[in-house]
């Protein structure tokens, strides 16, 4: 058996841009896990709450949970060049077209989540 860690997908947005994506493991879902623990329950307890500031901080904190997979994820993304440079998952983050960064989120999310099958096994 062969087994490779990472998986290469091509962009859906931008021909010739591809994304090293981070196959999920055991591993790398406890660590992810403990990344977004506190953040989801902070998350959970303003929901909860009453006041607008309280729905914005909980808005807020979801954003900043996508940024922390897209940060676990994305272990590479090629072809393309921002300010004059290859891109690196932290440029796409901080200066990168968010079209792009929100496609990594999406192929991240999706390799997250348990398939049905995945999830009659456990």
């Amino acid at each position: 058996m062969t087994y490779e860690s990472i998986a290469l997908v091509p962009s859906q947005k931008a021909p010739g841009v591809t994304y090293s994506i981070a196959r999920m493991s055991f591993g790398r879902r406890m660590d992810l896990a403990r990344r977004i623990r506190d953040l989801a329950k902070r998350i959970e307890f303003l929901e909860a709450g009453e006041k607008p500031e309280d729905k914005m901080d909980a808005s807020i904190l979801r954003a900043e949970i996508d940024r922390l997979y897209v940060e676990w994820g994305l272990k590479a993304i090629s072809g393309l060049i921002v300010d004059g440079a290859e891109a690196t998952p932290l440029t796409l983050l901080e200066h990168g077209p968010e079209p792009l960064v929100r496609e990594a989120l999406q192929f991240i999310r999706s390799e997250i989540e348990l398939s049905e099958e995945e999830r009659k096994n456990s």
